[in-house]
């Protein structure tokens, strides 16, 4: 069973200390986290972190700060924000201090990541609430995935060629620790509250009402953290008339209009070869956090932003729908609707992916007026470069089969690293078409810390060194580096479980 948390303290005996310190929501965050597992410290803490790196003006010494924290009731500081993880902005007569990084903040390169201190709790599973989580703890959140006993996020099978951990999950949930709940059991949404307590954010992707049966729906999250964030990824969104229906990003990107543009036109739609679809919710998921964390820290002494304000709401169809550029609009304003054109991009032109005599390709894209004039001069062809007909793409556009078929057969006529040294030369927008093992050996992608190595158990009995993609966007000169791939199942269970007052006897039933 698991252990009840300590009781809050009464509204008056924090009056004096909330005199002193503006509380922000990741300070009372750390009081709740404090409160759960029923830890306490002495008073000097308080007084150290409130003024070891602040000019406290002469109407608040540090003699007055130690007298009236002397005032305050016994075992009250117990319960009050001392985190050592957290910014304490100090507040005298209405003035807020700066703000004091602390030691313990996650650090990268001798720089404080930009979301350290930030804790969120990801109730996800597949690819898109965990990019989003990916995301918040590539830049310094502590993320907590809990996964599902015995078997965890399913994931973890996709691609999955050896062990019992895939590199896609290694990849998507990397800098994440592992926690393992039964979240349909009563001991399982006990511990998940706990853990809500003390968290900033919570990203889910449960089919709309799941969280709600279980007893852990935004009322239920809310009553336990009033400052919580809540970002909820889902196929249609948590409104309207498709919410409750199922769907993975395949079904979002045929509705939201990208599958009928990929493809050759005499054939079947095709699919990207990764779930786009996925990916362009997870970005909006993570954003939106941030975005709820930037309003709730302007609104700090003011009106707190409600539950409404702090729920994020972002459906898969609706995620590409935004990425369609200007499909709806063409549509409904000239009645025009766009085709599938294989590599090409309708409406520019020249663009499209050239084969060269060695057997590989490469992708031109001469698509600006004044480029197209110096691709075509480097093709050998300035007389369609001068040609008056095809200054324009709209022109250029109605002959582009002439165009691809002078550009292919200049191309075919040379290795790809000549044709791509001459287009280097003419300032012509050109590139290969790289696999996997022509990415692992760029010097571009070497230069920025791109791909970055750890020793993974890939099931072959001794640990392989493998790459995975580097943290975007750069800060600085070169990727941040990866804290670690994405963790065993439950690796970190005892650790956070331990936080919030569970030992390994009464942790929950299917916890490891």
């Amino acid at each position: 069973m698991s252990r009840s948390a300590a009781p809050l303290p009464r509204d008056d005996e924090c009056d004096v200390h909330r005199d002193l310190v503006d509380e922000s929501a990741a300070e009372r965050r750390h009081r709740r986290r404090v409160e759960v597992r029923g830890a306490s410290r002495p008073p000097s803490h308080v007084v150290r972190a409130a003024t070891s790196t602040h000019n406290v003006s002469d109407h608040l010494t540090i003699r007055r700060l130690r007298s009236l924290m002397g005032q305050l009731p016994k075992g009250t500081l117990r319960t009050c924000p001392i985190g050592t993880d957290h910014r304490l902005p100090l507040v005298v007569r209405g003035e807020r201090r700066p703000h004091h990084r602390r030691r313990s903040m996650s650090v990268a390169e001798g720089r404080a990541l930009p979301l350290a201190g930030v804790r969120v709790l990801e109730l996800g599973n597949y690819i898109a609430a965990p990019t989003a989580g990916r995301l918040l703890a590539d830049f310094g959140a502590e993320v907590i995935k809990v996964e599902r006993p015995r078997t965890g996020d399913e994931v973890r099978n996709w691609r999955l060629y050896a062990g019992d951990t895939s590199m896609l999950y290694r990849t998507i949930n990397r800098g994440k620790k592992s926690v393992v709940l039964d979240l349909r059991s009563p001991e399982g949404r006990d511990a998940v509250l706990r853990l809500v307590a003390t968290c900033d954010a919570v990203l889910e992707n449960f089919r709309p009402g799941t969280l709600e049966k279980w007893g852990l729906g935004p009322a239920e999250l809310d009553a336990v953290n009033p400052d919580l964030i809540l970002s909820r990824v889902s196929a249609f969104g948590q409104t309207g008339p498709l919410s409750e229906r199922p769907g993975f990003a395949a079904v979002a990107e045929a509705m939201g209009g990208l599958r009928d543009l990929v493809g050759e036109p005499d054939r079947p739609p095709s699919r990207t070869g990764v779930s786009i679809g996925d990916s362009i919710a997870g970005l909006y998921a993570g954003f939106g956090i941030v975005m709820a964390l930037f309003q709730r820290e302007k609104a700090r002494g003011g009106d707190r932003p409600t539950l409404v304000q702090r729920t994020i709401d972002v459906a898969l169809n609706e995620a590409v729908l935004s990425v369609m550029e200007s499909l709806v609009p063409d549509h409904l304003a000239y009645g025009v609707d766009r085709q599938r054109v294989g590599g090409r991009m309708e409406g520019i032109a020249p663009s499209n992916a050239y084969p060269c005599a060695d057997g590989s390709s490469v992708v031109i894209a001469g698509n600006g007026d004044g480029i197209y004039r110096r691709l075509m001069a480097a093709a050998g062809r300035a007389d369609l470069g001068e040609d008056p007909s095809l200054q324009t793409n709209a022109e250029r556009w109605a002959r582009r089969d002439e165009l691809d078929d002078a550009i292919g057969a200049w191309t075919a006529t040379l290795p790809r690293a000549d044709v791509l040294v001459a287009l280097e030369e003419a300032g012509v927008p050109a590139g290969p078409i790289y696999t996997a093992g022509d990415i692992v050996d760029d010097p571009q992608f070497k230069a920025r810390n791109m791909i970055q190595y750890f020793d993974v158990d890939t099931g072959e009995g001794t640990p392989r060194r493998v790459g995975f993609p580097g943290i975007v966007p750069v800060i600085g000169d070169r990727s941040l580096p990866v804290r670690h791939p994405g963790p065993d199942l439950g690796e970190h269970t005892a650790e956070v479980l331990a936080e919030i007052g569970l030992t390994p006897v009464d942790q929950p039933e299917g916890a490891r």
